[in-house]
């Protein structure tokens, strides 16, 4: 798809594809006029999606408080888990990021990721427990942030044409760890629930507290291991992105170990506070690398809603 006022793709490509072309533009080679259409939402459509989400919570507790409906007592906790991480994706989507990956793709990221993820680190950290006890806890974070690099992996090993560019990586990594998040609180919710006998009141300061606190933990851990992972594809897997990869990890896994054990409010916050403000650093460098790359070629991505 192009715009009647770009030339054809041959004018620059000489029958390349739009990946080949454009990776070897990051290397100083012949420059392609275009990039590939690209999906990047509204800047602000974070906020109906957190707003009509919010919405929909009360909506479904005020119900229950109303009528003692068991069955309401899922979607409560679905909704109570899923909203502020599935808005921050969408934040985090709608910044100065072109990205070649469209929110059905992002979606299904989030699904993938989070069970598949969830899934492995659930019997890796039950076979530490058996082995080690308490001292399991240590391992939390390695095993967590590994586990959420299995779907992005994948993607990289078997998608070789498509999804390329490093702030596809970026916000991959972030929906990676919302379907993460997500899945984990509802774990949490519904345990709490049978503890306390059915009482609703624990379970929504579960859900409000982890739900709050959710884009600064598995999702910003995710999105800048994922991003580093997506950069040495990028670079073809050169030394230096490698390195960059390795120690991406160990920050996810050193603030994730923090997060476990700080053991109260203020230790997270300030676990909180630098994680998120890695993810952003992290988001306007990937950005600008990718303004100074069409600046230099000339190249205007084909713009579609995401």
């Amino acid at each position: 798809m192009t715009s009647p006022d770009l030339p054809p793709p041959t004018d620059r490509t000489d029958g390349r594809s739009p990946v080949a072309v454009r990776r070897e533009t990051d290397v100083g080679r012949p420059a392609p006029a275009y990039l590939p259409t690209v999906y990047r939402p509204s800047r602000w459509a974070w906020l109906p999606v957190l707003l009509v989400g919010v919405g929909l919570f009360l909506a479904v507790l005020r119900t229950l408080q109303a009528t003692d409906n068991p069955n309401l007592v899922p979607a409560l906790i679905v909704l109570g888990a899923a909203v502020v991480p599935s808005s921050f994706v969408v934040f985090v989507a709608s910044r100065r990021l072109a990205l070649d990956v469209s929110g059905g793709i992002i979606g299904l990221m989030a699904l993938l990721g989070g069970v598949i993820g969830i899934v492995i680190a659930g019997t890796l950290e039950y076979d530490a427990a058996q082995r080690l006890g308490t001292a399991s806890i240590v391992f939390v974070g390695i095993i967590e942030e590994a586990a959420k690099l299995a779907v992005p992996l994948g993607v990289v090993l078997l998608v070789r044409n498509r999804w390329r560019e490093p702030v596809d990586g970026l916000v991959i990594g972030v929906a990676t760890g919302a379907g993460f998040a997500a899945l984990e609180t509802m774990g949490y919710a519904f345990n709490e629930l049978a503890r306390s006998g059915g009482n609703l009141g624990p379970v929504i300061g579960i859900l409000v507290l982890r739900g709050l606190l959710s884009p600064a933990a598995h999702l910003a851990w995710t999105g800048l291991t994922v991003s580093a992972l997506w950069w040495a594809r990028w670079r073809d897997w050169r030394a230096r992105s490698v390195v960059l990869l390795v120690v991406a990890y160990l920050v996810a896994v050193v603030l994730h170990t923090l997060w476990d054990l700080s053991g109260g409010l203020l230790g997270n916050a300030i676990v909180a506070v630098v994680s998120l403000l890695l993810l952003f650093v992290v988001a306007h460098r990937l950005a600008r690398h990718q303004s100074e790359r069409a600046a230099v070629t000339g190249a205007r991505p084909v713009q579609v809603a995401g």
